[in-house]
């Protein structure tokens, strides 16, 4: 990351990079401390972090980018107005950004602005999936030409180490019994996301709380564990409203076809255009909301069967 940025100081252009790994294995949290190292270091590079996930398109980032840069007035100002903003101000100096869960964008025309348009920044895009990167436009891909950065998973022995340095730090000496601590490391890393086991032994803590018990013991694991669904579920709150329109749309025609549920989407007032539409289906099914399934055959060819997840019930109830 560093190497990437080190041309920022010397005033040339930086380098560009593309993070990926499983979900709960630091890529965030290690960006967010290079870019708070980086403002303590100097005045002459921005340090923008943007999450994808609900600034998903290029008027809601740029929005978002002038907050960051402390320029408020953004009231009735379009995409192209925005960026003109951006731009003036970034190139009086350098800029990192930062652009996290990025398969969540709905639109890349920003990106392509930045990277024509603003003279000296290093883009990082983080993502969990390495193949995403391939699914770029080709005007994108031509000019990113990220380097590859890869956070490999942790192993038995490095989650062990980390659960049990949380636990020195988060309770008191000799409140957990070692076999409840060996259930947790051991589901963990079945997971293979940390956030899961620090959420384990949150929770373990709790139930040994509410029994009014001094030691965290099996069964306040295994009580934990239990809760893992609810914990791991995507909320609907994080999807932005065309996202939660179609999603109310497929649970009323749960097994139909794509084109008939389109149909119902634009009955029922939805705006987005057929490849817009089909497009967010993906991201509906890469975010477990929805499962899809091609079929072939009848005049139509092959064509796509959408179903709804028992999962969304879990998320409403919790």
């Amino acid at each position: 990351m560093a190497s990437c940025i080190k041309p920022l100081f010397q005033k040339r252009n930086g380098r560009n990079l593309f993070i990926y790994g499983v979900p709960g294995i630091g890529k965030t949290l290690a960006c967010k401390n290079v870019l708070k190292e980086l403002e303590q270091e100097s005045d002459e590079i921005f340090p923008i972090y943007i999450n994808c996930w609900q600034k998903n398109t290029s008027f809601k980032i740029l929005i978002e980018i002038c907050n960051l840069l402390d320029y408020k007035l953004t009231h009735n100002k379009k995409t192209d107005e925005l960026f003109n903003i951006v731009k003036g101000i970034l190139n009086k100096k350098s800029a990192v950004f930062v652009f996290d869960e990025a398969d969540k964008l709905d639109d890349f025309d920003f990106l392509y602005s930045i990277m024509e348009e603003i003279y000296r920044r290093s883009i990082f895009l983080i993502n969990n999936d390495s193949t995403w990167l391939s699914e770029l436009e080709d005007r994108i891909k031509s000019r990113l030409m990220p380097e590859m950065l890869e956070f490999r998973p942790y192993n038995n022995k490095e989650i062990e180490g980390i659960i049990r340095e949380r636990i020195k730090y988060a309770f008191f000496e000799n409140v957990w019994q070692e076999e409840a601590i060996e259930l947790a490391v051991e589901k963990t890393f079945e997971l293979g996301d940390i956030r899961s086991g620090l959420f384990i032994l949150k929770e373990a803590g709790n139930n040994a709380e509410d029994r009014s018990s001094r030691k965290i013991i099996v069964d306040d694991v295994k009580k934990a564990m239990e809760k893992l669904p609810e914990f791991s579920s995507k909320n609907t709150l994080e999807l932005d409203e065309d996202k939660k329109f179609m999603l109310e749309i497929i649970k009323k025609n749960s097994g139909k076809k794509i084109g008939e549920i389109y149909k119902a989407y634009q009955a029922a007032g939805g705006k987005a255009v057929y490849k817009t539409f089909q497009r967010k289906i993906t991201k509906l099914e890469k975010d477990n909301f929805i499962s899809t399934e091609k079929i072939a055959g009848g005049k139509e060819g092959k064509t796509t069967i959408i179903n709804i997840k028992d999962i969304t019930k879990k998320i409403t109830d919790f």
